[in-house]
């Protein structure tokens, strides 16, 4: 390569005109001519810096596409070749087929270098054709790129190398590769390459019978065997295998995959349980069986108590079906420290009640449980009351140790427990002043009537001069006391400003009140947003419960609807989804005169987030506008893959049963009853129980429609 050419074409190109992930590309030549100068350090400097800019956590750009020739050329020049060769094939992995986005000229780009890459292949370096075999699999070229990869497996010796070939060809023809991993799975092969092909069985749909799950024992553990694989996305060969089998969601995969990780956790090997515990938590995150399929290991896993920390999260998940693990966790939760908080964390999922005396006997030394007690808050329902937990929440409240988020906590536990913690109106009154925002309603939770005056006569001061952010949470607790609106009818109206921080919620509180708060519609009009196409979504939140609160409290669409309009008008369907539901639902409680609002909801029907709030509106406003049949289906697609599946079905349940068919009876009960999660993403510790949740849903509303 002639040095000097390269580097004039390379400054002739329009790169600060050209974006990368930190904006101008104008610092690109800088690290090309790095790549080609005299230091090493510099080099490799530089490839760090293209890895960050131009392929910024996979994602590429529109100088990522022209940077690829001259990044090919430097390879092809013998420059840190292995380096480039691997960062265009991850060029290529964050393109994509077809398209004019910058992702698919990307992908195009390296395409075009397939040359390059191919013969690479059979590089003298090793290390080199791993890069390749990868890179050009990345590329999706499968027609020019198997026949390469095909060739050189028949004669590569190196397990590496056999490795990612085998990955490689599996990536472009999963099912075609199935018959050449099943021949590598033999003893006689590296353990590199046997858990290549046994990945590979996955990929390709092969039924995981008893050679796969024996191979992959007495593999175990097999992290090791994949960690200088150029295939990131298979680096826990164990957890990949466990996904791909519950994903197919076929009793025998089902049956399979329980097997395997039971025999995986029994594992005499502490790095290969660490392995299967890891993939027995994804299988709970996947599976609504899986704990009580993977309960029958919890003994062993709690044989030895220096191995149980290890388990505590897998518990956490499997719950009360680990209930035969809750002795061994009271002895070390009886212990000191960390360590004691850590069992009790477990101990609070597997048994409650248990847990909840040890949380009593320190409870200022024990946050993690103390955390995941009030997680039960989360799901619906309350950790379990015990007297000496109130004396002690009492006793820690009363002292000087609590800070603000642990004072939230303990108050949030006596606040569920209602009457039963009516012992601690002392300590609630006097944390007022530091929680304004958590102790209201815990107040007129637990406040029995004698000391209900005493209770609204503190609210009432603190909704008029306590702390600003606690002045609505006081004045709502009073209403709920005793009944009386003046005083949230005050702070309401000392809320309503506009931009201000609590506006959606001051609005949410009047629309509560309804006609009682006439007064407070011109504050209501006053604190709404100007619209204009640069709203974000907190205004645009708080708009929308203010239309909600001027149609509760004064039945005028003419005042509500144009505000909603401007909402649904306005937001940024990619990015503001849920604000484009909450205006939807908005409009189904004003109903029929929310009219106008049909076209820009009909609009909504062709985003799946989006659906079901905008059927569950056109119902209300404007039912004849709605095929019945085909929102059934749009909802339950939403609902199978979890866009808002609470809202889909709570609409199916409002279009009413004759526009469910007899498959959409079907696809109803089987989102009730099928193994696999609706739910599984999210906040990990919250999966489970919102599934469940939406699971019992689900029957319900199949129960109602089959019996209208």
């Amino acid at each position: 390569m002639d040095l000097a050419s390269f580097l004039a074409d390379v400054d002739a190109q329009p790169w600060a005109d050209l974006q990368h992930a930190y904006g101008s590309a104008a610092d690109v030549p800088g690290h090309l001519r790095a790549l080609a100068g005299d230091s090493e350090e510099a080099a490799s400097e530089a490839v760090s810096e293209l890895y960050g800019s131009i392929l910024h956590q996979g994602s590429v750009y529109g100088a990522t596409a022209r940077a690829v020739p001259y990044l090919a050329r430097l390879a092809g020049a013998g420059y840190r070749t292995e380096d480039l060769v691997a960062l265009l094939g991850g060029i290529a992995e964050g393109g994509a087929d077809g398209g004019d986005s910058d992702e698919a000229a990307c992908r195009a780009a390296v395409v075009g270098e397939l040359a390059l890459i191919l013969t690479a292949v059979d590089a003298g370096d090793p290390a080199l054709r791993r890069a390749a075999a990868w890179a050009a699999a990345m590329t999706g070229a499968a027609e020019q790129v198997l026949p390469v990869l095909h060739r050189r497996w028949k004669t590569e010796t190196d397990p590496l190398v056999r490795a990612e070939l085998l990955g490689a060809m599996a990536h472009l023809d999963a099912s075609g590769t199935a018959g050449t991993a099943t021949a590598a799975l033999g003893a006689d092969e590296p353990g590199e390459v046997r858990i290549a092909a046994l990945l590979a069985c996955a990929d390709g749909g092969l039924p995981w019978g008893p050679a796969h799950h024996a191979a992959m024992l007495s593999l175990l553990p097999v992290n090791g065997l994949v960690e200088d694989r150029m295939d990131l996305e298979r680096n826990e060969p164990l957890q990949y295998v466990v996904e791909a089998l519950l994903l197919r969601d076929t009793d025998a995969d089902r049956d399979a995959t329980y097997t395997l990780l039971d025999a995986a956790l029994r594992n005499a090997d502490p790095e290969a349980r660490e392995e299967a515990l890891w993939a027995a938590e994804t299988a709970c995150l996947l599976s609504r069986s899986a704990p009580e399929r993977l309960s029958g290991a919890v003994e062993a896993l709690m044989a030895d108590p220096a191995d149980a920390p290890a388990a505590y999260s897998l518990l956490a998940k499997l719950g009360v079906r680990a209930a035969v693990a809750a002795p061994a966790l009271v002895r070390l939760a009886a212990g000191e420290g960390d360590p004691a908080d850590r069992a009790l964390e477990a101990l609070v999922a597997v048994a409650p009640d248990r847990a909840a005396a040890l949380l009593a006997r320190d409870l200022g030394r024990r946050p993690r449980a103390l955390r995941a007690a009030c997680g039960f808050l989360i799901a619906d329902s309350s950790f379990p009351y015990d007297p000496a937990l109130l004396d002690a929440i009492r006793a820690r409240l009363g002292s000087a140790g609590p800070d603000a988020d642990e004072t939230v906590r303990l108050v949030l536990l006596l606040g569920a427990w209602g009457s039963r913690a009516s012992a601690a109106l002392p300590e609630l009154r006097s944390v007022l002043p530091g929680s304004p925002k958590a102790v209201p309603k815990a107040l007129a939770a637990i406040c029995p009537p004698e000391h209900r005056a005493a209770t609204a006569e503190l609210l009432t001061a603190a909704a008029r001069t306590g702390p600003e952010d606690g002045r609505l949470a006081a004045a709502a607790a009073v209403r709920e006391l005793t009944g009386e609106t003046g005083p949230l009818l005050a702070a309401v109206a000392g809320h309503l400003t506009p931009g201000g921080p609590a506006v959606r919620e001051a609005a949410r509180l009047a629309a509560e009140l309804g006609p009682e708060a006439t007064g407070l519609v011109p504050a209501l009009r006053s604190a709404l947003s100007e619209s204009g196409g640069t709203r974000n979504s907190p205004q645009l939140d708080a708009d929308v419960e203010i239309a909600a609160a001027l149609w509760r409290i004064t039945a005028d669409p003419e005042t509500a609807v144009p505000v909603l309009a401007g909402v649904l008008a306005e937001a940024e369907p990619t990015w503001m989804h849920w604000t484009l539901g909450r205006a939807a639902r908005a409009a189904a409680r004003i109903g029929g005169a929310a009219r106008p609002l049909g076209p820009a909801l009909e609009g909504l029907l062709t985003d799946r987030v989006q659906i079901p709030s905008a059927v569950l509106a056109l119902h209300a406003i404007a039912p004849e506008s709605l095929d019945g049949r085909r929102a059934a289906g749009l909802l339950l697609d939403a609902a199978e893959r979890d866009a808002d599946a609470v809202t889909a079905l709570e609409a199916l349940v409002a279009l009413g049963p004759t526009a469910l068919t007899a498959d959409h009876h079907r696809r109803l009960t089987a989102l009730a009853e099928r193994d696999r999660r609706v739910r599984a993403s999210g906040v990990e510790t919250r999966i489970a129980p919102a599934d469940e949740r939406l699971r019992e849903q689900a029957r319900e509303a199949a129960r109602t429609l089959a019996g209208a």
